[in-house]
């Protein structure tokens, strides 16, 4: 028999896979609970509704994609790097993320163990600044979103062919994203 925590843990798990696949709108209560093997009456005595099981799948979804990825003041563009891997080992993170905002949802801050991720992220950008590594020219917030979007490239991209299981293409494609981030950092001359 399981325990309260286990229990809740396969009911994230489920909805996560069905949030992930139908959205808010699209995902169905009854499939996430018999996916976790649970009734209904389980599911909402532990999440309230729908909407609230969504909120917090999103924002579990929205710490761990955050704990995987670490901007270090002395290796920013690998951040870049680490953006890459997650969104390619992990779409349901992206996935999440996309669905809320097509859902209309405001995302709050994230938060890796309990910790705004910006305040640090913008701390070490500044940082790197300081010490010579980053162009100043950059606001690091703006800086930060654009690392974001180089590391989410390919996830987001509409070419058919952007998916794929090539590993030459797959080490090929991060090199590229972290090079640009090298590029772009780099202070002027």
């Amino acid at each position: 028999m399981r325990n309260r925590t286990e229990l809740r843990g396969e009911i994230l798990a489920a909805a996560r896979a069905e949030f992930a696949q139908y959205g808010l709108a699209g995902a169905r209560i009854d499939r996430i609970a018999r996916n976790a093997q649970a009734s209904k009456e389980r599911l909402y005595a532990h999440f309230g509704d729908k909407e609230a099981l969504f909120r917090e799948v999103v924002a579990d979804d929205n710490a761990e994609f955050f704990r995987a990825i670490n901007l270090r003041r002395k290796n920013i563009p690998e951040f870049v790097g680490d953006v890459y891997d997650v969104a390619r080992n992990r779409p349901e993170h992206l996935r999440m993320i996309t669905w809320a905002r097509l859902e209309g949802f405001t995302l709050d801050e994230p938060e890796a163990d309990g910790q705004p991720v910006f305040a640090d992220t913008i701390e070490a950008i500044r940082a790197a600044q300081a010490a010579g590594d980053v162009d100043p020219w950059w606001e690091p917030a703006d800086l930060i979103v654009l690392l974001l979007g180089m590391g989410l490239a390919w996830a987001n991209s509409p070419d058919p062919h952007s998916a794929t299981g090539d590993g030459t293409v797959i080490a090929r494609r991060r090199a590229a994203a972290i090079e640009a981030a090298s590029r772009i950092i780099a202070t002027r001359r």
